[in-house]
């Protein structure tokens, strides 16, 4: 009898030893078995935000954010609501004036047969100018008049040169017998327009008797630099800002050349990557999609951009596009792209800067993504069970 209570005594332990691990791959195969049912990445329609700040009274707390199947139709109305919602340039195109004479310009004035009054215009410097060295000349004053022999303060600011000339000739009629007069303007100082943003030469550009259009204006600036986005040029003109489209012009058949710049104007050309598109999840290389140079960017683009879909962890059937300003309404659109043909509808669905293009993981991806969380824990566990064996 002893002998045999002996014997038991010793299986005891071993007992215990195999209940140890048995214990713990129980909540294992739990712990594996919710992985299958646990919630991924998709989107499911309908789904809601909460609001910053809560709802206002008598609200709900939440926006719902609708789920919209890319499709043909899709692609329709939304071209359709682009056409209706462009903004038309009549405001900014308009026919050039004349140029008239402003504070700061500089006038060569002429009386002929009478040489004594060139000594008015100042002699000629002898050393090279400099570029903002003004040429000899009557300066036109800061209240807008300037002075000149035998006809004495003449207001001009305001006037064509043809103007001031027939109004200097009327001041000299009354010391000169017919006087033949000559006025024209020697240097533009008075007006200038504003160029900043993507161009090679920024800076502000001089507007003279010759009407300055945008194109001018670019050009003069040393033309578009390799970062710039022609779709996205903003015109500045009595603190009122105008977006202008060349891309959309030229497609329309409206000619930008129409567009004549006035004193005081801003032309800034916005740079691609302020329009950059974020692509992440499942793709070769998560990156910010830029624009082309004509500002367009479809969604087959901006995947390109971001070396295609992942072959091995990306699900086809999962490609969104999170699209939500702050003045606007979040959107989210979805492609199931499995399809070859699919790439069509992304060929032709056109983005919008700051889009998140994202592609969901398939259920292989996250099943390993599960497990990379729950080995190290389930290792410690055995480890811990032999260490007490």
């Amino acid at each position: 009898m002893q002998r045999l209570r002996q014997m038991e005594s010793a299986r005891a332990p071993r007992r215990s030893s195999r209940v140890g691990p048995l214990v713990m791959i129980v909540p294992l195969c739990a712990l594996l078995g919710a992985c299958g049912i646990a919630p991924g990445m998709r989107m499911h329609q309908p789904a809601s935000i909460p609001l910053q700040g809560g709802a206002p009274p008598g609200e709900s707390a939440t926006l719902p954010v609708p789920v919209t199947n890319i499709d043909l139709s899709l692609i329709r109305r939304m071209r359709d609501t682009e056409r209706g919602t462009r903004g038309e340039l009549r405001d900014i195109v308009s026919s050039p004036d004349a140029y008239t004479i402003g504070r700061g310009d500089v006038l060569q004035i002429t009386v002929w047969d009478h040489p004594e009054l060139a000594a008015a215009l100042g002699a000629p410097a002898q050393s090279a100018p400099r570029a903002a060295d003004a040429p000899p000349g009557f300066v036109v004053d800061q209240d807008g008049t300037l002075q000149f022999p035998y006809a004495g303060r003449l207001a001009v600011a305001g006037l064509t040169a043809e103007q001031a000339q027939t109004q200097l000739a009327r001041r000299l009629d009354k010391t000169f017998r017919n006087p033949q007069v000559t006025v024209r303007i020697a240097a533009f100082r008075a007006k200038q327009v504003y160029i900043e943003g993507e161009v090679h030469t920024p800076g502000s550009q001089p507007v003279n008797d010759i009407p300055m259009t945008l194109y001018d204006a670019i050009g003069r600036a040393g033309g578009f630099s390799a970062a710039a986005d022609q779709s996205r040029i903003v015109l500045v003109r009595d603190g009122v800002e105008r977006r202008i489209d060349l891309t959309e012009m030229a497609e329309q058949g409206r000619n930008p050349s129409k567009i004549v710049l006035r004193n005081g104007d801003l032309v800034r050309v916005l740079a691609r990557d302020e329009s950059g598109v974020f692509v992440m999840g499942e793709v070769n290389k998560p990156v910010t999609a830029l624009p082309m140079r004509n500002g367009r960017l479809t969604l087959s683009d901006a995947i390109a951009q971001a070396g295609s879909l992942n072959a091995n962890t990306a699900d086809a059937a999962q490609l969104y596009v999170v699209r939500g300003m702050q003045d606007e309404q979040p959107q989210v659109y979805h492609l199931d792209a499995r399809s070859p043909v699919a790439m069509v509808l992304a060929n032709q669905f056109q983005l919008k800067p700051k889009d998140v293009v994202y592609v969901d993981g398939n259920g292989l991806v996250r099943l390993s993504r599960v497990l990379s969380l729950l080995l190290p824990a389930i290792n410690a566990g055995l480890t811990a069970a032999i260490a007490t064996k």
